[in-house]
């Protein structure tokens, strides 16, 4: 099997970019027609995890879990399709699916995915083992997006996933989520004072709703209101894999449609229609997977990756490390110059710009919005000053030889 260095560099390119999704104007009506409906389909497990993992088990199915914020208008193609589509089906019945509509309750250690997309599932087996995720920004910018092919493609992996389980269970351990601070949403001191674990049906259910956005702001305020230094995952949430040159297929598991020219996938050699099989040894069920290993990358050392390439597959490897970048200055005409003079020989990018929302909790007025938009990162931050003295944070990496 002939293989090459695959050298990963992360640079993000940063600018403010402030995520708030639209929603429809009658959002309680919406939830509440939401809850009627689904109570009453058979194939759906409405907003009951545990009662639709304790079944799975009892089945020996595996577990589907959406998370749907339904007010949003993002991702309503998509969600309209999965609960309709009739090509479906055949996919579906071969889970139990849950269809869960709030974060409050959510466990925090197992529910760990991209929490500012408006549509998201997770795939479980019975004994609570993440099989895999899948998310989609194509879905979540064009909300009339009604295409299920790439959703299609992540069920029948998931499928292929659970038939090969327990044996590739070590192959799974990198897609577990890591020990958090809080059980519940409800825990974070920025949520504990105004919800609960449970919806108000009897009053307003939809301001008793956590939405899952809510779970990484409300981390980043309580990391801020400690004075503690934060987490570099929380500041740039599941990098999309464009920050690596990747392009992938939104309708097929991870299928290269381009690589950026200088890019770090370049510079490894992956090309045009190769599919990734696994990253960092774990199999891949969608594009978000990918984006779960760049997001739980580590400080330092190797990725590995399996490539389908003319229908032979491949192996690449290669250094990465992600570091925090001290930049000297706070303001942005400043941290140009700052940029010119990266410290430590590291390459500071990006800009940086005032957040003019100040709506978003655990945010304030002067916080500093860290986002690339043309790749889909979204990174939130407190202006340098709030974090340490004199610092910003960036997340980056330089090549180097083997």
């Amino acid at each position: 099997m002939k293989t090459s260095r695959l050298l990963l560099a992360l640079a993000l390119t940063l600018s403010c970019s402030p995520l708030v999704a639209e929603t429809v104007k009658d959002r309680e009506g919406a939830v509440r027609q939401d809850k009627a409906a689904l109570e009453k389909d058979v194939r759906w497990i409405y907003n009951d995890f545990q009662r639709g993992l304790a079944e799975a088990q009892l089945k020996g199915k595996p577990l589907l879990v959406v998370l749907r914020c339904v007010p949003c208008l993002s991702c309503a193609g998509l969600d309209a399709s999965v609960l309709q589509e009739p090509a479906l089906a055949p996919l579906l019945e071969q889970f139990v699916c849950v269809r869960v509509i709030n974060a409050n309750a959510l466990d925090l250690s197992l529910f760990q995915f991209d929490y500012d997309l408006s549509f998201s599932t997770l795939f479980f087996n019975g004994d609570g083992t993440v099989y895999g995720r899948f998310g989609s920004w194509t879905h979540q910018k064009n909300p009339q997006d009604k295409a299920t092919t790439g959703y299609q493609r992540a069920l029948e992996a998931a499928l292929a996933v659970h038939r090969g389980y327990p044996a590739n269970k070590p192959a799974l351990a990198g897609k577990q989520g890591g020990p958090t601070p809080f059980k519940t949403a409800v825990e974070i001191p920025a949520l504990a004072a105004k919800y609960k674990l449970t919806l108000d049906w009897d009053g307003k259910v939809v301001p008793s709703c956590v939405h899952c956005h809510q779970i990484g702001d409300a981390m980043r305020a309580s990391y801020r209101t400690q004075k503690k230094p934060m987490p570099v995952e929380l500041i740039f949430p599941m990098p999309m894999p464009e920050t690596i040159g990747l392009t992938l297929a939104a309708d097929h598991v991870a299928r290269v449609t381009a690589v950026a020219a200088g890019s770090i996938a370049a510079k490894g050699g992956l090309q045009s229609d190769d599919e990734l099989i696994s990253l960092a040894g774990q199999p891949l069920i969608s594009v978000a997977d990918v984006s779960w290993v760049l997001h739980r990358a580590p400080a330092s050392g190797s990725l590995s990756a399996v490539v389908k390439r003319a229908g032979r597959e491949a192996a690449r490897w290669g250094s990465w490390y992600i570091a925090v970048v001290a930049l000297a200055h706070s303001k942005p005409q400043d941290l140009a110059s700052c940029r010119a003079r990266p410290p430590h020989g590291l390459t500071a990018v990006g800009s940086v710009c005032p957040l003019a929302r100040q709506s978003i909790a655990g945010r304030k007025e002067g916080d500093v919005a860290l986002a690339q938009r043309r790749a889909g990162i979204r990174s939130h931050g407190p202006a340098p000053e709030k974090v340490q003295k004199g610092c910003s944070y960036a997340k980056s990496a330089t090549l180097s030889e083997p």
